[in-house]
This record gives structure tokens, sequence and C-alpha cells, in this order.
């Protein structure tokens, strides 16, 4: 057979990793590359080798006509399925098709397929009434060693984290109690830095605005870290002169540019940058675009009789004009995958193009070459940290802050991702003969019953299963009793009285409260490194202290609890309850 196309190398690769994964397992796995790396020849590969018969599924026309044209390329012939295409072929042995067409003709998919194949699979939720979950379900019912694979540049959405659970480079994403995720494991995966250093991309220059910003820090947040539309178009409302001023430096900067993308914030917006834009170069697109409309306005940018094409959240993804060589964006995302997926649409190669120009004027901070940390941004300032392991070394990757001279002085880190390779000749510990996590906990909540380390959201125990009492429980109990006290804990100091090291607790409105260990009594010491030692240094170094002077010498890294809880006695408060790594309704002190 004559192919038309050389595979690259990590193309070969990301094949063989394919055939090797699902040659030894049914579970479902997944491909990420970035946004360039062309997913559309590896799938055309994969479905070459196919014997028997395959799916490949995608969200937009676009693509499923691109992916269909590659594989035809090769000079086979397959099906399409779907109704923006107007055709409705499923007699082929390799059909591609829009999950939507599919999922709407659920009754002309009853034969056995091998294999299902879902480009942009980072749309795939875990909830089983989606349309990609009845499509699986379906075909999983007439074979049940159905394989499914997944292709994406971004794996990971906002609401659900991380959309697999295992890398194959020996790491775990989220808990191992969650297990709606929709893909199984990661099993190839391709760093964007490493395209553009190979020349596969071209290179984006990444400039900060020069003129103005918007600043929408100051925004209410969801529990995704995005903004509320009303909140973004109010706040624009109020800053037209910085618009202009902004689009007046795009036409400026463009002037030696041969396409141009400009991302709004919302709709109103689009059309508000539209307007300041040459009438006849421009053209905006948005989800209420008419389609007609958006396949004309989409081939007039594609053919360059248009320079600027302005969209909401309509073209990150399944949209290819290597042209494009200047990305203004102009909306506010907390999203890595987001950001990647923006400037990825002016990465790709075209001869003559040098560069693209990236110029963000939202003042998003996102580190294009980092990948996500796999939570929100717990505040404006986070960024991504790596913090090792004390129990098996794992280099793991958190939210957190460092100082001037880059060490971490803080991390939002819960549970080691480290998978446990089995000791030769031992098999995996873990579910399935799955390698186990590492057990180590950076942050943790002690059981009552069997002094088992949880998670900090955990209801139950995991070693003894008995029920852990809810720390906002405890607050709220402790609130209405009237020989009671709770100090919101602003900071600890120390003091020494002989073999007695006093802690003090500071609250933030100057009450105190304090308690003392008897270092000379080792049942005094163990409780001590219990709640101290343990989590000293953010849980990165854990210690136990022989003497005062060691702590001493230490403090400054020394943990204070959240909430310190205090009963009444005769004379004194005696503490009962330290709350730490608290998260709940109540307000910490930071939090003033």
């Amino acid at each position: 057979m004559n192919i038309p196309f050389k595979l690259r190398p990590y193309q070969q690769e990301a094949v063989d990793a394919t055939l090797s994964h699902f040659r030894k397992s049914d579970e479902s796995a997944v491909i990420v590359l970035p946004t360039g790396a062309g997913k559309s020849l590896v799938i055309a590969e994969l479905a070459r080798l196919a014997r028997r018969r395959i799916l490949v599924l995608t969200h937009v026309k676009e693509l499923v006509e691109q992916n269909h044209a590659k594989y035809e390329s090769y000079g086979l012939t397959a099906g399409i399925f779907s109704a923006g295409l107007k055709r409705r072929e499923n007699h082929h042995q390799v059909t591609f098709a829009s999950v939507q067409s599919v999922s709407a003709n659920l009754d002309q998919f009853r034969d056995e397929y091998s294999l299902v194949i879902i480009d942009e699979c980072h749309r795939v939720s875990g909830e089983e009434t989606s349309q990609y979950q009845q499509i699986i379900k379906l075909l999983q019912q007439q074979n049940a060693s159905l394989k499914v694979l997944g292709l994406t540049a971004t794996p990971y959405r906002l609401a659900m984290g991380w959309i697999y659970q295992y890398h194959y480079r020996g790491f775990v994403r989220g808990s191992e109690e969650a297990q709606d995720k929709p893909f199984q494991h990661c099993i190839y995966e391709l760093p964007l830095s490493y395209m553009i250093n190979q020349g596969y991309l071209t290179r984006p220059e990444l400039v900060n605005a020069a003129v103005a910003q918007y600043d929408f820090s100051a925004l209410p947040r969801d529990r995704f870290g995005e903004y509320a539309e009303r909140d973004v178009n109010q706040l624009l409302g109020k800053h037209q002169r910085v618009t202009r001023a902004i689009i007046e430096q795009v036409i400026e900067l463009a002037a030696d540019r041969r396409g141009v993308m400009i991302f709004a914030a919302t709709v109103d917006h689009a059309r508000e940058i539209t307007g300041y834009l040459p009438e006849d170069q421009a053209a905006l697109i948005t989800g209420a675009t008419d389609l007609t409309d958006r396949d004309r306005l989409i081939q007039r940018f594609k053919q360059r009789q248009l320079k600027y094409l302005v969209n909401v959240s309509v073209l990150t993804t399944g949209f290819d004009a290597p042209h494009v060589d200047f990305i203004a964006i102009l909306r506010p995302t907390q999203s890595v995958s987001l950001y990647q997926q923006i400037v990825g649409r002016g990465l790709r190669l075209a001869e003559g193009k040098q560069d693209c120009l990236v110029i963000d004027y939202a003042g998003n901070h996102v580190n294009l070459y980092h990948p996500e940390v796999g939570e929100p941004k717990p505040n404006p300032d986070s960024e991504p940290v790596q913090v090792f392991c004390p129990g098996c070394g794992f280099a793991n990757i958190f939210w957190g802050k460092t100082d001037a001279e880059g060490r971490v002085i803080e991390h939002y880190g819960r549970r080691c991702q480290g998978l446990l390779e089995p000791a030769d000749g031992d098999k995996p510990a873990g579910p399935n003969g799955r390698p186990q996590q590492c057990e180590y906990r950076f942050r943790f909540k002690e059981c009552p019953h069997c002094g088992g380390e949880n998670d900090i959201a955990a209801r139950n125990c995991g070693q003894c299963h008995e029920a852990i009492i809810d720390p906002d429980d405890q607050l709220k109990d402790a609130l209405q009793l009237k020989d009671a006290m709770v100090l919101r804990c602003a900071g600890i100091a120390l003091g020494v009285a002989g073999s007695k090291l006093r802690i003090t607790y500071h609250g933030e409105d100057g009450e105190e409260l304090g308690e003392s260990f008897d270092f000379s009594k080792p049942a005094q010491r163990t409780i001590f490194n219990r709640l101290f030692g343990r989590r000293f240094a953010k849980g990165q170094a854990p210690r136990s202290f022989s003497s005062i002077d060691e702590v001493l010498g230490l403090q400054a890294l020394l943990p204070a609890p959240d909430f310190v809880v205090a009963r009444k006695q005769k004379h004194y408060w005696q503490v009962q309850e330290r709350i730490f790594d608290y998260q709940g309704s109540y307000r910490k002190a930071n939090e003033a």
C-alpha cells in the first residue's frame, strides 16, 4: 500500500503505545498530544491497522471531515455518519461520526465494534446519561471487550478534574476513591515544549500587554475559579476606553501579521471589539451564529479574505487555520487547558510563518508550558510548585507559593500522587493488579478511634471504617456551649518552663490560649510529634523531635492549627481540640 504520510516519531510511539496497551488490557486509555501535533494521523494509522469494525467519534463536523480525509488519503474507504455533513453511512469497517448523530440514531449501531476512538476526548464526562457514555454502553452490550481510546491536548475538565486515573509514568490523578473518571489510563503524553523545541510547532512570542489590561481580580469566582458573565459584562462596560486602546494596539501590531484571532470574554464584549476593527477585514462568531454563516466566515478567514476573527468560546477546539500568527486574549480564565487550546490555534506550522504573537490582555498569569495542577487555583497568587514526598520520593506538582529565591513556602497538596512499583516477584498491591498509590498524606484528618490518617474531607476512616467527626460539627457544637472557646488561630508562639514546652495560640482579635508539653515524658513528646512533628514544614519533612532546643531551632516551620477549641475549667481554659488543614464553611484567620 502506498502510504501518503510518514508518521513522525512521536506519532508512531503513540500508535505503538496503543497497540501495546490494548493487547494486555481492555481498560480505557487516553493519548495526550498538544494542539497541532497531528492527532488525525494517529487516528488514521490506528484505523488502518484495525482488522475489525471501529467507530471514530468527535463533537464537531469539521473534525469528522478532517479525520475522515486523513484516513481516505491512505487509499482506503470509510463511512461518515454526521447530520451536519448530510451523510449517514454506517456499513463500512471504519466509520467517522459525530457523537450527536450517533446518539440520536443508536438503533443503527447495534453491530459489534472492537474499538471506539474519541477525538477531543476531554469533552467526555463520567455521567452515564451523557451521549458518549450511552454510545459506549450500547457497544459494550455487543462486545464486552470493547476498547475505548481517547485523544486530546488537554485531559482536564474544570468540573471533573483529570479525565483519567493512572499515568504511565507512575502517578495517579485525583484520589484513589474517585471512580467517575471516563478513562482509566494515560498511555502516552508529549509536552508542548517538546513539540516547539523540535520544530513541530511554531514558537509563540509571549508578550505582556503594553498599553492596557483588564483587571478581573476583584470579581467573585465560582468553585471552578471562573467568573459570571453578568459580572464580566458589568466590569467591561465601565472600561470601554480600555477595550478601544487594546484593539488599537492589536491593529497596530497586526500590520505585518497574516491572521489574527481575538478571544472575547462575552458576546457583548465581542460585539464591542468587532466594532473597533476594520469592517471589511473582521468577522464575529459566537455560539448563536447561524451554521451556514459560520462556515462561510471561517472559509473567508482561512482564505485570508478576512484578517481578524473574533469569537466567544467556540473556536478553541476543532479549528485549523495554520496561517494564524497573532492571538489576542481578552477573556479571563483560570484553566491552563483552555489557555493552551486558545494559544494552540496559532501554533500550527505554515510556510513563511516565523512565530505566533500571543498577548494576554486579561492578566491570566498562566504558564503556557506547565501542565494542569488538577485543582482550581486556591488564590490568585498561587503557582505550580514541586513537592517531594517524604515517603516515596515522588515529585508532586501542587498549587503553592514560593519566596524570592524560589523556595516553596506553602503548598495545597493533600496526598502523594506517586504509584508504588511492586518489589521484584511481587504482584501489584492495588485493585485489578495495578500499582498501589503512595499512602503518604501532606494534609490529613486523624481518626479518633484508631489514629489512622485520612483525607481531610473523609467522613469515615479508611482503616477502621468508623465515623470521623466533621470539623464543622465540632465548631458548631463548641460555639453553642457557654463554657467553650473557639479561637480562630492567626499564629503560635513558643516558650520554655523547665522541661515543658509552652505553646501559645494567638487569635486574630488578640485572644490567647495555651498548653504545655513535658518533653521529659515520652508520652508527652509522642503527642507533640503526632500533632506538630508529623505536619512539620507543611508535611514535606515530618520530624520526631527529641528535645525542646530542637523544636525552638526550627519553630518557624512548625504548623499552626486553623482553630483551637478549649473548655473552661475552674481557673483556666484547657485546650481540647486543634483543627489543622480545615476546609469548611467557617472563615479562617488568614481569610479576613
